[in-house]
């Protein structure tokens, strides 16, 4: 049997709101490579924060026979360096002192056994084609791919004995997650990989799912798993199907009981009456029947929440997720033109995509595709004004939203109710609270400070904002917009963007996402530079 390398013990979260996230759970990880899954919301990013000491349960323990990296679901860019990212942006600071001549113990503890820190951080970035950066190069500067490729290099610098990777491919490219797997595959460690991504979790050993019932492990990858809760809710079905029947014949075998009673008791008042008795008997009689109609009462409200109780339970072990249904936002006006990069020069990227020329009309659905660092999420921004070109001129047109990878535009101080109110103040209560519901956001979660929920949370928060804007937008600017969503949200964004009936343009390594969104237009970047084809 192989050694425990990470053991919950009685592991309980409540949130500050006192909603109770997962209780009592008990769970052993080993070097088998574990996928955790489970719905948006469930606590699965907090489980794994718990599991590498970086918050502690509410009650309960975690033991630790190594050193846990942790790898965060947001991989946060502020203020921050390749160096931070990557995780050794303490080692390198505390060379750097003693460089200058400190004797601070503090320094030397930090630097423990990693004096070659700085060529190793070199080595990797080059091996992964990241040779342009270096470990004070700001990370404001990377895309996302490049940011999440950078933290991906802390896991294997860190040399920790357990790995905690929390959706590892949010952001990566084709071939960024094939080197992501062949590395994984090579990890003789503990791993433990939080995520919603398929193919990777197909490569795990064991799947473990996060229900609000608990915690429950399954042997194999993701196909495994998603065939064995096919068969647990088909047989889930049956049982509240049985369940449902036996109370339906219970209530009609007692419904008839009731109404045998009813007439036995009628028929003794008529007789007492007319027979002549002594009235002694007759109290007796009645006694008598009184006391068998209690009895029977008794026992038909004993039988019926017994069979409610069995109905219940039956319903509890079925999964009654309801089906998400995300509203389009319905501009209104004409407009041939909606946005327009006229000969622009990117402020950065790669010397032969840093030049474009677009036109975008309502009727295009563009879909932006290229490799991690082309600059797509830079065209978006430019598009957006956040930032400038270097040269030529960017200009939106019409009322637009955008969704950028690090959901900017959700105050993490407030939440989606607030910021709702703000950003839709013609939209009706009714109806955006209809919305939340309806994409899943339900009123906790809809009150709560934006910066507490999970990320498939703030995404859809981020989304319901960018939908209801008012006026509704004209154009949507999409960057990466299923990263952090399980399978049922991101085929909810399919069918909303599908029915959107503005311009769009999305960027995605999401190929059968791209695909099922009935596009115009795929504007791609290649060694060429940007070419826009008819999809």
């Amino acid at each position: 049997m192989t050694a425990s390398l990470l053991t919950l013990q009685g592991v309980s979260f409540v949130l500050p709101s006192g909603r109770v996230l997962f209780h009592d759970i008990h769970e052993t990880f080993d070097t088998r490579p574990t996928g955790l899954v489970g719905a948006n919301g469930i606590g699965k990013s907090v489980l794994g924060r718990i599991c590498a000491g970086v918050v502690p349960p509410t009650s309960g323990r975690v033991d630790r026979a190594g050193d846990v990296y942790y790898l965060a679901q947001q991989v946060d860019v502020a203020d921050g360096t390749v160096a931070s990212l990557a995780g050794v942006d303490g080692v390198l600071d505390a060379l750097s002192r003693i460089a200058d001549g400190s004797v601070d113990t503090r320094d030397f503890d930090g630097v423990g056994k990693q004096w070659d820190m700085p060529d190793r951080l070199a080595g990797a970035l080059a091996d992964a084609g990241l040779g342009h950066l270096d470990a004070m190069t700001p990370a404001e500067r990377l895309s996302g791919g490049e940011a999440m490729r950078v933290a991906l290099l802390g896991a294997r610098l860190a040399r920790a004995r357990f790995l905690i990777l929390d959706e590892p491919t949010n952001h990566l490219d084709v071939v960024a997650r094939a080197e992501l797997m062949a590395w994984l595959q090579t990890w003789d460690g503990g791993l433990l990989v939080i995520s919603h991504d398929r193919s990777l979790l197909d490569a795990m050993e064991r799947t473990i799912e996060l229900t609000a019932q608990g915690l429950r492990s399954y042997g194999g990858g993701y196909t495994f798993y998603a065939s064995q809760k096919a068969v647990e809710r088909a047989a889930a079905l049956d049982e509240l199907a049985s369940a449902k029947a036996e109370r339906r014949r219970g209530e009609r075998d007692m419904r008839d009981q009731a109404e045998r009673q009813a007439r036995r008791t009628a028929r003794g008042a008529r007789a007492g009456k007319t027979e002549n008795q002594a009235p002694i008997l007759l109290g007796r009689r009645r006694e008598r029947s009184e006391g068998t109609a209690g009895r029977l009462a008794d026992q038909r409200d004993e039988t019926s929440a017994r069979l409610e109780a069995r109905v219940r339970q039956a319903a509890s072990a079925v999964d009654s997720t309801a089906p998400l249904a995300l509203r389009a936002p319905r501009p209104s006006g004409a407009s041939r033109r909606v946005a327009r990069l006229a000969d622009v020069t990117l402020p950065w990227g790669p010397a032969h995509l840093r030049h474009i020329d677009l036109t975008v009309t309502s009727s295009q659905r563009i879909g932006l595709v290229g490799p991690n660092g082309c600059g797509k999420s830079t065209l978006l921004r430019l598009l957006a004004g956040d930032i400038l070109p270097e040269a030529g001129t960017a200009e939106t047109f019409v009322p637009f939203a955008r969704l950028d990878q690090r959901l900017s535009q959700l105050d993490p101080g407030r939440s989606i109710v607030a910021q709702l109110q703000e950003t839709s103040p013609g939209v009706a209560e009714g109806e955006w609270r209809s919305h939340l519901a309806l994409a899943g956001i339900d009123a906790a979660t809809a009150t709560t400070p934006s910066g507490l929920l999970s990320g498939g949370e703030r995404l859809k928060a981020a989304l319901a904002l960018a939908v209801m804007a008012s006026p509704p937008a004209r154009l949507l600017l999409l960057d990466e917009p299923t990263n952090h969503l399980d399978l049922q949200s991101v085929q909810a964004i399919e069918a909303m963007l599908r029915e959107f009936r503005g311009a769009l343009i999305v960027a995605s390594h999401d190929m059968p996402f791209i695909g099922g969104l009935a596009l115009t237009h795929c504007l791609s970047a290649g060694h060429r530079g940007w070419i826009l084809k008819s999809a």
